[in-house]
């Protein structure tokens, strides 16, 4: 697969993974392995230095390409402090800007998301924006110094899949930025079909974590997204609205 670059980094791989929700920690190693990803997400709550057994990090290794995400965070504020915090810890300068108020749907806050991104980008973050998705908004993250816009395919752990098909279809066309489709995505052919449609990449947690074998899952998004991309940089042909023969109906057997 052709590489994807984001902030002077070349990946390999377009399918993200995030590590929440899992039964046990120690189940993120092989889920890592199986989808052969290196960009992972995780939130920084969930780093725990003085008790290495709980520390998510253990189970990630340095070949990945770490995103902490602002997780928690219910403003810009608090978004900027999770990001210098984990910064601080070791983590690297690659963020998951995610800032969300609303208790109830857990929508991202596109106006308080910009916010973080101005600030962040200043610093030196590789910011990378959560975001519900809106051309408006996404157009102000990218002159703010995002280096990639994550639109949400559905609420975030609800595996409904591409509910907002239309509107990501319109910050891949608009946006010259990688746009990697996040949260909603529940089933591998919903993955390929982002990807088909010109996503960058796509991350996925709740339907590998919630899935009945969590590292078969991973096994099949990360061929899902390989086969969307392929599919893409290919070229699907013309959709009609009348049958076409795929062989001549006349002149045989005359």
């Amino acid at each position: 697969m052709d590489a994807l670059t984001i902030g002077n980094k070349k990946l390999k791989s377009r399918f993200f993974v995030g590590t929440g929700k899992f039964s046990n920690d120690a189940m993120v190693a092989d889920v890592l392995k199986a989808s052969g990803a290196d960009v992972v997400t995780v939130a920084l709550r969930r780093m725990n230095f003085k008790n290495p057994e709980q520390n998510i990090l253990n189970y990630i290794s340095d070949e990945h390409t770490l995103m902490p995400n602002t997780s928690g965070a219910r403003n810009a504020e608090e978004a900027v402090r999770i990001a210098r915090l984990a910064r601080a810890a070791g983590c690297g300068n690659w963020i998951k800007i995610e800032v969300i108020s609303d208790s109830k749907y857990l929508l991202p806050d596109n106006d308080e998301t910009l916010k973080a991104v101005d600030m962040l980008a200043r610093e030196g973050f590789v910011a990378l924006a959560y975001m519900s998705p809106d051309l408006m908004a996404a157009r102000r993250m990218r002159d703010a110094g995002a280096e990639a816009i994550m639109p949400l395919g559905a609420p975030i752990g609800t595996n409904k899949g591409l509910r907002t098909k239309e509107l990501i279809q319109i910050l891949i066309n608009e946006i010259d930025l990688p746009i990697v489709v996040d949260a909603g995505i529940g089933k591998p052919s919903e993955a390929a079909e982002a990807m088909e449609m010109g996503a960058a990449a796509v991350l996925v947690n709740t339907a590998l974590a919630t899935a009945g074998n969590p590292v078969m899952m991973a096994k099949a998004f990360s061929k899902a997204v390989e086969a969307g991309r392929l599919a893409y940089l290919s070229g699907t042909g013309a959709v009609s609205e009348y049958a076409a023969p795929s062989s001549p109906l006349t002149g045989f057997l005359r």
